[in-house]
């Protein structure tokens, strides 16, 4: 099976052209598509204009030019993450997930730009209504873009994979008319405090309203217990993770209006997973020595071989260090499910160590599948929204995939054969690696270290494209990887047809 570049497709043929008279816009993005169905496509042109088009049986190369079913701006320009085509009852409605990136309505911390992630229903009435409009909009919002988002095949929910959580908020809802309300029922997007520790002591940082002076500002210090009030109103009260010397502890106002505060730890060396006990509004910021340390206390938990054997004398263990590009410490994701009538939280897995890796669709019928780092392999989940207990079915792995993906620096594009043949992954210019599942061998071989017998190897390759143009696109069969570039799109032959 080797690597060929394919010139086996038929001629390009123009089905469908976006309008010539754009309108000028500053932020244009680049236009998004996706295939919502066999007969149905959802277009962004990066404008802020919606356009739903008819395909008919795509596949057929007799099939005529698309038609536009239904177009409207939306507001600010957007790209589209996810679309379902679903027939309720003899009507007809197209489910999208559009993402763009908004500016604060007013000058809060942080960025200054939320993640709005909006759900878009358009709907045709009946069979003789021949015009399809806007039914339902929901919008969500969070800090960082998603790394995974789909609407279930049903309609009936919404899955997101993301580093900051998100929130349905009122697409009429008045931020300014809410900021008095209580704390717990206003959309907190930023932490409220960041904390730092070494082994001996704590710093939390608080972002204080500007102008605040120290008689705004009261912090109570118990043996195990804190108390922050600014201007008479309770910033954060609680329960100390662990004692600390309440007499040795300070704070101080800092020039750009934030208040630091120190802790004593009484027990000197004593790791906090959290500052105030089962309190989520902070976040604690590592830096690279404390990086490097837990690194070495996992370091037991790496191995040097696929299958380790706990009864051999040797341990299974590496005793070189981790090399840095495998450290992986970004604060962990979560995979969250929305319920589409209530649009509330049912389902929350803090994903942990488990890098995002890609999504992938495997079946047409259910939403993409996402691929997890854990530890040195790749593993491809399913989401099923109609099991409630098995919403998420692990269904293939592959091997050493997440250790070899990590020394890769460059990577720009990751994905997987449907019938998950091979992985591939792609650099910003040139370079594609094609990592092939492990296949029975043909001969004999042995390993020399352990002296055993290897019965199947697993290949990886690289094709080099002839070209240096960026590389914006890149997509998987079964058969072939397609890689599109700013000119060309490159075919690369990977397995035969049988």
């Amino acid at each position: 099976m080797d690597l060929d570049k394919d010139t086996a497709l038929g001629k390009p043929r123009e089905v469908f052209r976006l309008p010539t008279d754009l309108t000028a816009c500053d932020n244009r993005l680049c236009a998004s598509i996706h295939f919502t169905s066999s007969t149905w496509v959802t277009l962004s042109d990066g404008t802020g204009r919606l356009y739903v088009i008819g395909t008919g049986e795509r596949g057929n190369s007799a099939s005529e030019k698309w038609e536009m079913m239904f177009n409207e701006e939306l507001g600010d320009p957007f790209i589209i993450i996810h679309s379902i085509s679903l027939l309720k009852a003899e009507e007809h409605s197209i489910a999208i997930l559009i993402l763009r990136i908004e500016k604060e309505e007013q000058d809060m911390k942080g960025s200054g730009f939320y993640v709005s992630l909006e759900w878009v229903t358009i709907s045709k009435k009946n069979k003789d209504n021949k015009k399809y409009e806007i039914t339902k909009h929901d919008i969500l919002r969070g800090k960082s873009v998603p790394h995974y988002a789909a609407i279930e095949p049903n309609g009936n929910g919404l899955m997101i994979v993301s580093y900051k959580s998100f929130k349905f908020v009122q697409v009429d809802q008045d931020l300014e008319e809410n900021m008095d309300e209580d704390m717990s029922e206003k959309i907190r997007v930023e932490p409220l405090y960041y904390w730092q520790q070494t082994e001996d002591d704590l710093t939390v940082t608080v972002r204080l309203p500007e102008n605040s002076v120290k008689d705004d500002v009261q912090v109570q210090f118990l043996p195990d217990h804190i108390n922050i009030m600014l201007r008479n109103c309770q910033l954060l009260e609680g329960k100390l993770y662990s004692s600390v010397d309440h007499e040795s502890s300070t704070w101080i106002i800092k020039e750009n209006n934030s208040l630091e505060i120190f802790l004593i730890k009484k027990n000197e060396g004593l790791t906090w997973p959290e500052l105030v006990v089962g309190d989520k509004q902070g976040e604690l910021i590592r830096d690279s020595a404390q990086c490097a340390a837990i690194a070495e206390r996992l370091m037991h938990l790496t191995s040097e071989e696929l299958n380790p054997n706990p009864d051999k004398e040797k341990p299974p263990c590496n005793a070189q260090e981790l090399e840095e590009c495998d450290i992986f410490f970004e604060e962990s994701s979560s995979l969250c499910r929305f319920d589409g009538s209530t649009l509330k939280t049912t389902h929350v897995v803090n994903l942990g160590s488990n890098q995002y890796l890609f999504s992938v669709i495997v079946d047409p019928k259910e939403m993409p599948c996402f691929c997890l780092r854990h530890d040195v392999d790749a593993l491809l989940w399913q989401p099923h929204s109609s099991k409630q207990d098995d919403m998420w079915e692990h269904i293939a792995t592959f091997n050493a995939l997440g250790y070899v993906q990590a020394s890769k620096r460059d990577k720009k594009f990751f994905a997987c054969a449907p019938n998950y043949s091979y992985a591939a992954l792609c650099e910003c210019l040139r370079r594609v690696f094609i990592y092939r599942q492990p296949t029975p061998m043909s001969t004999v071989l042995y390993n020399r270290k352990e002296g055993r017998h290897v019965g199947q190897v697993a290949k990886q390759q690289v094709a080099s494209l002839e070209t240096n143009d960026p590389i914006l696109g890149f997509q998987a069969t079964n058969e072939r990887l397609f890689v599109l570039t700013t000119k060309n799109l490159f075919l690369i032959k990977v397995n035969t047809e049988n």
